[in-house]
């Protein structure tokens, strides 16, 4: 059954227009795999079907692999690592911290920092509003986590100058948008292309102004 989990992720990036290496294909595939055994045990993700995290979790996380720059990389709930994780597996020269509150959570993308020799990866179990770091972040990423505003009003002390927040959305959220406090740009929304799911998918580009 795992070559076809391989061959599902492997139409879906040619349907993407992404190559990766064979290593990061191994490793993504190694994460899916315990994510299926984890999930039975820890409910970690609603999506039960293994087939059905292919898409809905590796391609999902992978479309936003284009607008990810090679710069520290915060993930704020991440829940099983998503899409975080999944980013991280496939650039191993970027620096990604994923945050959760969830302990169940940050436990399992724990092992899987250990069990993949993952040295690019920090995992923090904690509320985002109240982790202080002592230093910034050039992208901030979130998926499925709360509205535009409430994510940077939670993580705005968490973005270095000049850095970026990547919000993944299903619908274009023009009333989040439109509820943005004062201070924070748009800067781009880009479609989103996942193989073997409906409905819309985009990323919310988002800078602050400079003070």
């Amino acid at each position: 059954m795992s070559s076809g989990y391989r061959q599902s992720l492997l139409d879906g990036l040619t349907q993407q227009e992404l190559t990766l290496a064979d290593d990061a294909i191994d490793r993504l595939l190694a994460y899916h795999g315990l994510l299926v055994k984890w999930n039975k045990a820890y409910n970690l993700t609603s999506v039960r079907e293994p087939g059905a995290m292919i898409s809905r979790h590796l391609l999902d996380s992978l479309a936003v692999l284009p607008y990810i720059q090679p710069a520290s990389l915060l993930d704020v709930g991440t829940g099983p690592g998503l899409p975080g994780m999944v980013l991280a597996l496939v650039q191993p020269e970027l620096p990604v911290t994923l945050l959760d509150s969830n302990g169940k959570k940050t436990r399992f993308l724990t092992q899987i920092k250990m069990e993949l020799g993952l040295t690019n990866v920090q995992v923090v179990h904690s509320r985002l509003e109240q982790w202080q770091p002592g230093h910034g972040f050039a992208q901030i990423s979130s998926r499925a986590f709360a509205t535009l505003a409430e994510m940077v009003a939670k993580s705005a002390h968490l973005l270095e100058p000049g850095g970026r927040f990547l919000a993944m959305k299903g619908h274009y959220p023009h009333d989040e948008i439109a509820a943005l406090p004062p201070g924070y740009l748009l800067t781009a929304v880009h479609t989103l292309q996942v193989p073997g799911t409906e409905g819309a998918r985009h990323l919310v580009e988002l800078s602050a102004q400079p003070q």
